[in-house]
């Protein structure tokens, strides 16, 4: 999936050179019949991983999957994300799930959590990469070249109002930790793609009818 299938940041002139491309293209669907579990590396009870995935990713999701329903819920996958030297608050949880199903069921097959698996580790890439001074941070001028490297251009005062937002420390730092960096990049890359459904000029300009205005917002607020 592209961000900006315009070319160019969204809600800036179009640049010399493309934007950096979408760091979390899942893997293709896994499309053929189910194979019994015996004869296959791939599948989990009724469920089946998409071919070729990391031997350590489907242990990892039979580690997960405490009640051995061959789903894993918000808890469970929250469990099994913060047991790697990393915690993840519920909501982050919550919206990576939201992000791979669409939906608010909070629970995730196989197919969901190989990609959630993989979106951390690119994830974790765009944060060390624009995490100049290893701070362990990304400060205000490090969020706005992240964004802006995602294909989003955000205002100063939308900037400002993120780091106050997803900064832990109140605002002290005025800085944002790993987890709630996802966090605050998968809300804007959520509005922005609702948005421009209604901007089909991308223009920066869209109308919203009261309740389409609410049921873009509210599933970002209620994760």
């Amino acid at each position: 999936m592209s961000y900006n299938p315009s070319g160019y940041n969204y809600g800036a002139p179009p640049p010399s050179q493309p934007y950096y491309s979408t760091p979390y293209a899942a893997p293709s669907p896994y499309g053929q019949p189910q194979q019994p579990a015996f004869t296959s590396p791939y599948s989990y009870g009724t469920f089946t991983f998409p071919p070729g995935t990391d031997p350590n990713v489907i242990a990892c999701f039979q580690v997960a999957d405490i009640d051995r329903s061959g789903v894993v819920d918000d808890k469970e996958l929250q469990i099994a994300l913060s047991s790697y030297n990393q915690s993840f608050s519920i909501r982050t949880v919550r919206l990576l799930m939201h992000h791979f199903t669409n939906t608010n069921t909070r629970k995730i097959g196989p197919k969901e959590f190989t990609q959630v698996f993989y979106s951390l580790q690119n994830w974790r890439a765009i944060f060390e990469k624009f995490d100049r001074d290893r701070s362990g941070h990304i400060d205000t001028w490090e969020l706005r070249e992240a964004l802006t490297s995602l294909g989003f251009t955000v205002s100063p005062v939308v900037l400002d109002l993120l780091v106050s937002k997803f900064d832990k420390t109140g605002g002290y730092k005025q800085a944002i930790e790993y987890d709630n960096f996802i966090e605050c990049c998968l809300i804007v890359k959520g509005l922005t793609e609702k948005f421009k459904e209604k901007d089909t000029m991308y223009s920066g300009n869209a109308t919203f009818t009261y309740e389409a205005f609410m049921l873009t917002v509210l599933p970002f607020l209620i994760v």
